[in-house]
């Protein structure tokens, strides 16, 4: 029989990392969709250089396993180089998780617009060009708005893998959802109580995907480009 006993004495913890975890993926979220909106503007730019260094960066990254990028952040950056953002070592940390998580996740975020770029009719960019726009007008009044409409699913699966991947934030030293689950795993009230934590935090990360996913699906039907 499972013993839940350690689980709910200790559920105030355990919210408290969930809290941590919805205030990074929130964050990062703006800052992901930033930056793949900047990295998808400079892999169409008719710049060659901005095209190489978006392309670079995007290869790059995703080729590189998360955990390595925020070791990078934490230990690379904070811890060697001396960069931080605040006296307070709980904020400097978080700061790397979120500056480490969205420069990730910003690069599937613009390999996704990208895809949604070519859904536009190209004769449309042209239209834009005959009537004098540039391509940064182009990009923002015509093509862009129609990329994020093509590509809400997609997003919104970027975002749910995102929120998954806070577990390994404690790579940054930031204590989210994984890490409190990890520091009780190591009281010894947790001997019996291992699988029903486990089962806990399962359910509390179901609560925060299920209901994304539902949302982004509702959304991407109701914003759909008619073609």
């Amino acid at each position: 029989m499972f013993d839940f006993g350690p689980f709910f004495d200790n559920f105030d913890e355990i919210l408290n990392g969930f809290w941590g975890t919805v205030r990074l993926a929130a964050v990062s979220a703006v800052l992901s969709l930033l930056i793949g909106t900047i990295l998808v503007s400079f892999r169409v730019a008719p710049v060659p250089l901005l095209r190489v260094l978006g392309t670079a960066y995007v290869n790059v990254v995703r080729n590189t396993p998360l955990t390595l990028v925020l070791l990078m952040c934490s230990l690379g950056l904070n811890d060697v180089l001396a960069l931080t953002f605040s006296d307070d070592a709980g904020t400097t940390y978080y700061w790397w998780a979120v500056l480490g998580l969205s420069g990730y996740t910003g690069a599937f975020v613009g390999e996704s617009l990208r895809a949604g770029i070519n859904t536009v009719p190209l004769g449309q960019a042209e239209a834009a060009r005959s009537i004098g726009l540039t391509f940064t007008q182009s990009l923002r009044i015509i093509i862009l708005p129609q990329a994020f409409r093509s590509v809400i699913a997609p997003l919104g699966s970027v975002l749910i893998a995102m929120i998954k991947n806070t577990t390994v934030a404690s790579a940054a030293s930031y204590g989210e959802a994984a890490a409190v689950t990890k520091n009780l795993l190591d009281l010894p009230s947790f001997t019996s109580g291992a699988l029903p934590l486990f089962i806990g935090v399962a359910i509390g990360f179901m609560i925060l995907t299920l209901p994304t996913g539902f949302f982004f699906g509702w959304l991407h039907k109701r914003m759909a480009v008619a073609r």
